[in-house]
């Protein structure tokens, strides 16, 4: 079952065309990563993707014909806090149902990401790595199927990576559907799908592709037999 289908999407800032027909999908349970260099369009496709910017054509459809409102948490490269809050005054802000916190925190996404031990800290004093979780955590508000992240792996260290990563792998075993931008090749790891983003189009490539062989299918240089 295809959670979100993208077709034709093309996008502009003023007469500089950033996106020039770009096509995806992702289904549930699924994990698509999405590849290409700095500026190619990856952060303009997943506005476009979570609502927040309107696409110059091209069509979207979501499951049983949901908005991106009703379907998407969206944790964008430079976060959605107030940094004059604290954490759990942010977290209060997404999550209308306090129940929901309150479970969440106990036992749920909020817990195993460890942001239950930040709530009394104002979101100014926090890492980045720990303003990346609390960000993922607020997307997650009202448990959205398609969860769209956007390099979730800036500025986290180790231990943050691997309780991110091992939070994605138990949403998409529950039959979330991820739709990840990154430059970390370990990323990858969690992709059933891959596309790759260049001159304005997508392309789906080998999830399998490393290193030399992974930045020439980025940039369409590598031979189709070894595609």
């Amino acid at each position: 079952m295809e959670r979100i289908v993208a077709k034709g999407i093309v996008s502009s800032y003023g007469k500089k065309q950033v996106l020039k027909g770009v096509d995806l999908s992702a289904g549930a349970g699924e994990c698509v990563g999405i590849v290409g260099e700095n500026g190619c369009g990856k952060s303009t496709l997943f506005n476009i993707l979570a609502g927040l910017r309107k696409a110059d054509g091209g069509e979207i459809s979501f499951d049983r014909g949901k908005t991106p409102a009703q379907c998407v948490g969206y944790v964008p490269q430079e976060g959605c806090l107030m940094d004059e809050l604290s954490v759990l005054d942010n977290l209060s802000l997404w999550y209308r149902d306090k129940t929901e916190l309150r479970q969440s925190l106990k036992e749920g996404a909020l817990k195993e990401l460890g942001v239950d031990e930040m709530c009394r800290m104002r979101v100014e004093k926090l890492s980045g790595g720990m303003k990346k979780r609390v960000s993922i955590g607020c997307a997650l508000a009202g448990n959205p199927p398609i969860l769209i992240l956007d390099e979730p792996d800036a500025a986290l260290d180790l231990v943050g990576k691997a309780e991110i990563r091992r939070h994605l792998l138990e949403y998409k075993r529950r039959g979330g559907t991820i739709l990840l931008a990154t430059h970390e090749e370990s990323d990858l790891a969690l992709c059933d799908r891959v596309y790759a983003l260049y001159n304005g189009k997508s392309r789906e490539i080998n999830r399998a592709l490393r290193g030399e062989a992974l930045i020439k299918e980025m940039k369409g240089l590598l031979p189709a037999v070894n595609r």
